[in-house]
């Protein structure tokens, strides 16, 4: 397979090129800082493109020859911060996601898998978890990162059925692991708790799921999902409280306690304000505890059966990033004192 990589110095993109490459495919890995795809991607042995999602013809004579596109890239950890965010998520997330389309059917590729979310997915009637034909959870439906990822769902079903181009689209949960070095908000909580400036715990909790194997879900979906489907890659659920003991446990350093709902809005609202007035970022939002507290679930029994998909446990997902972020902290601090020394 010879395959393309959006938005591959991600998260899931890192992990998803490696993961292509350590099965034998070639790839082109799409970054937009040949310096950064270097550090981050340098011994992979994937072709680097440079570009950018909001020029997609910028790098579209790239996808000619690729068997498959894998989409990973989106606006998303910038929407957490201050400002006004909805024309940048419309630009990059839906009419760069259309492009690309566009431009991968244009150059003869076969087969596109998108990245969805499974926060897009509400609960059923019943209370019981959501699956890929339940609809939006009301508290989703107000989340401009998960309104975006259904219209650019919704222009990818149209223009499927306009051109004939094959589209698969996976929904992972809230990814975890290591080569996050964004790094996401799981990723800060993960360094919060190593450094131990992690205060408080908020409520609630979601399914939770290690990036590396939402990567090795969509090489599944690129080779056996059926044309048109949309398969979740959820995880376990499990509440924040969970996620940090777990992260206690594997640190060594104390848990924190608890903060009640209330208290977590309160916070929320005070650090996104605060955010707002300085221009820095803020790893607890408003939408983000709501969201949490709402603990929505999902089923990932479609991808379990169709895909032959499967997750690792949480512990060594966390495990390994805790022993990732440990690395990178003393790879960095090697290469700070070498260029002191230098100097």
């Amino acid at each position: 397979m010879k395959a393309f990589v959006t938005g591959a110095t991600g998260l899931l993109g890192n992990n998803l090129v490696r993961a292509l490459r350590a099965e034998g495919h070639t790839v082109r890995a799409l970054v937009r800082s040949e310096a950064r795809g270097r550090e981050l991607l340098g011994d992979t042995g994937a072709e680097l493109v440079r570009g950018d999602m909001e020029h997609v013809a910028g790098f579209a004579d790239a996808l000619a020859g690729c068997d498959v596109v894998f989409h990973t890239a989106a606006y998303f950890r910038e929407y957490y911060g201050p400002g006004k965010h909805w024309p940048k998520l419309e630009a990059i997330n839906v009419r760069g996601t259309l492009a690309l389309a566009e431009a991968a059917h244009a150059r003869g590729v076969r087969r596109l898998v998108d990245t969805g979310s499974a926060g897009t997915i509400g609960a059923k009637p019943d209370g019981s978890p959501g699956d890929e034909d339940t609809p939006p959870a009301a508290i989703a439906r107000r989340n401009l990162y998960f309104k975006s990822k259904l219209a650019a769902a919704a222009e990818l079903r149209e223009l499927a059925a306009r051109t004939g181009l094959d589209v698969v689209q996976v929904l992972p949960g809230w990814m975890f692991g290591p080569w996050d070095a964004g790094p996401t908000a799981s990723g800060r909580l993960v360094r919060d708790s190593l450094d131990g400036t992690l205060s408080g715990i908020p409520p609630g909790g979601m399914n939770a799921v290690d990036a590396r194997d939402v990567a090795a879900g969509m090489i599944r979906a690129a080779e056996r999902g059926r044309s048109g489907e949309r398969y979740v890659l959820g995880g376990p659920f499990v509440t924040m409280a969970e996620v940090v003991a777990a992260l206690a446990h594997i640190t060594g350093l104390p848990t924190p306690k608890g903060i009640p709902y209330p208290v977590a809005l309160a916070y929320a609202t005070a650090a996104q304000t605060w955010a707002r007035l300085t221009g820095g970022e803020t790893l607890v939002t408003v939408e983000g505890v709501r969201l949490m507290n709402a603990r929505l679930r999902v089923s990932s029994a479609k991808a379990q059966r169709e895909l032959g998909w499967s997750h690792r446990p949480l512990h060594e997902t966390l495990r390994d990033e805790v022993v990732w972020y440990r690395f990178r902290s003393r790879s960095n601090e090697r290469t700070a004192g070498g260029k002191v020394a230098a100097a």
